[in-house]
């Protein structure tokens, strides 16, 4: 059940969610299942909690779950990737960036290395360190060139940077990907984020060439 919950978590990320109502009250029924059948469970309870709060926005529900989670099991790297992306809602940028290094130190060959480096990235773009997010922004984009948040990432990152060029080729690669994605739906394929972090996030992405 947390795994299926977590299906739907890549289907928003990938702007695949066709009947966004019925996909989030999918994802709410599966998680909820995942944490009343897996109480104990420290990798359901990531799985379902990360869904929670990235599809359903649920993030109290959700970051309780991926807590426990932590407190079950604080060596599992799923719990930790996903209280990273809870910090990202919850807007603590540090907190995003060293639960992300406490994964990625636990499982350096990670397959899914590339969105922990995309979410430190992004942890540094908020926080105002331009050159350092778009350190962790390239490093995203060689692990996985074709993951949106990543190249999203990239754009935001070497925009806020002075690096339009780099900006320009980003952005266009996520439309290549997404043709769809506009400034004006960009919250559609994202969790939620404090309101400066949004706006900050969309103007640079605005610089970056992202249609309006």
């Amino acid at each position: 059940y947390g795994m299926a919950a977590w299906c739907y978590v890549w289907r928003k990320m990938n702007g695949w969610m066709i009947e966004p109502a019925r996909d989030i009250a999918e994802t709410k029924r599966l998680a909820e299942r995942a944490s009343s059948l897996g109480k104990d469970d420290a990798v359901a309870l990531s799985f379902g909690g990360h869904a929670l709060v990235y599809v359903a926005s649920e993030v109290e529900a959700g970051a309780a779950l991926v807590d426990r989670a932590l407190v079950l099991n604080p060596n599992l790297v799923a719990a930790w990737t996903a209280s990273g992306w809870v910090r990202t809602v919850l807007g603590d940028t540090d907190a995003m960036i060293e639960h992300m290094a406490r994964a990625m130190r636990l499982s350096p060959l990670d397959p899914l290395k590339f969105s922990m480096q995309a979410v430190t990235a992004l942890g540094h773009f908020f926080a105002g360190r331009s050159s350092d997010a778009a350190s962790w922004a390239e490093k995203a984009v060689q692990e996985q060139p074709n993951f949106l948040i990543t190249l999203r990432a990239a754009a935001a990152s070497y925009a806020s940077a002075g690096r339009s060029e780099d900006a320009h080729k980003a952005i266009a690669r996520a439309l290549q990907l997404d043709p769809d994605m506009r400034v004006s739906n960009l919250k559609d394929r994202l969790s939620l984020l404090q309101p400066e972090h949004f706006a900050k996030y969309a103007d640079a992405l605005r610089k970056a060439g992202l249609p309006e």
